[in-house]
């Protein structure tokens, strides 16, 4: 008997692979713009998911916005023509666009700063409420001011570099703004509008800035170089939300990883897919842990001396 009931166990989960085989879970990604951060997401939420389900259960139909809102609502428009099982929309546009086309497919965000900012939500709880759920990207603002002190104690401006267009770049900004204050710094704010003035504003910044400090703005994340063209030259350092982001034109940071944000992510949509869990009930959740990292090429361009505790990025 219990060889026989083993056997139909055998027999029931061989049916249950083939039949997830045959007839995947479909999932669409719509990611805003290609830089590090958000490839780490996109990645780490695909593994997560893979290693739940197996390689042949899940198809993914992955798309890049380019950084255009307007691109975000076709890509998400095309995945509920096509009536996927779940959308993992990667920035705050994605997951603005996902929640305007459906009320239905469970939709989970990654790499988004603030919900309540992003979706227009008084009163927050934690938990959206509805078919909307995810991770978030905030990294301890306040932990990050006392960072910036750190390493820039005799400073006495701070200018706040971010994309006016990104609303939850102008919610970090907003509330990094009174700890950075309470240093005895003075705050000043340098917005683009979209990549085509980020050099000009950028240029305003460093030229009224003793250190500059980019939240993890998806604008910025895409034109680092562009960035690092006007602060090194200008010897102006650069604190950023993020790790990417300091990598390319930063000298430290106070980082989540993103692709265990994406791993975290794709752990959920894994409970949503089988059933497991209603994603109007799944509280937003955080970055377990945060690292002080820093560029050591831009340190020691720039004659930054960095503190004890921070690990050198990529090495």
């Amino acid at each position: 008997m219990k060889k026989l009931v083993a056997l139909a166990m055998a027999l029931t989960m061989c049916l249950s692979m083939t039949a997830l085989a045959e007839n995947p879970y479909r999932v669409g990604i719509c990611q805003l713009v290609q830089h590090v951060a958000l490839d780490a997401a996109t990645q780490g939420f695909k593994d997560a998911i893979v290693a739940e389900l197996g390689e042949d259960a899940v198809k993914f139909s992955e798309q890049n916005a380019s950084g255009d809102s307007a691109n975000c609502a076709t890509i998400v428009n095309g995945f509920v023509s096509d009536d996927v099982d779940l959308i993992m929309a990667n920035a705050t546009a994605p997951l603005q666009a996902a929640a305007q086309a459906t009320d239905k497919i469970p939709v989970l965000g990654t790499s988004v700063t603030d919900y309540a900012t992003a979706l227009g939500i008084e009163n927050w709880t934690g938990t959206v409420g509805t078919n909307v759920s995810g991770t978030s990207d905030l990294a301890p603002l306040d932990q990050q001011a006392a960072a910036l002190h750190e390493i820039f104690p005799d400073a006495k401006t701070v200018g706040l570099l971010y994309c006016s267009a990104e609303p939850n770049s102008v919610y970090q900004c907003d509330v990094i703004e009174g700890y950075l204050v309470g240093y005895g710094y003075t705050v000043n704010r340098y917005a683009f509008n979209d990549t085509n003035d980020v050099n000009f504003v950028t240029q305003q910044a460093a030229d009224n800035s003793d250190v500059i400090y980019i939240p993890t703005d998806n604008t910025a994340a895409a034109n680092t170089e562009a960035i690092a063209n006007v602060v090194l030259p200008s010897k102006t350092p650069v604190f950023a939300g993020e790790e990417g982001i300091c990598s390319g034109c930063g000298v430290a940071t106070l980082s989540i990883s993103y692709y265990d944000l994406g791993y975290a992510t794709g752990e959920m949509a894994v409970k949503v897919l089988k059933g497991e869990a209603n994603v109007a009930e799944m509280p937003v959740s955080f970055a377990a842990n945060v690292t002080k990292k820093f560029n050591r090429a831009n340190a020691e361009q720039l004659g930054v001396a960095i503190p004890e505790g921070y690990v050198a990025i990529g090495e």
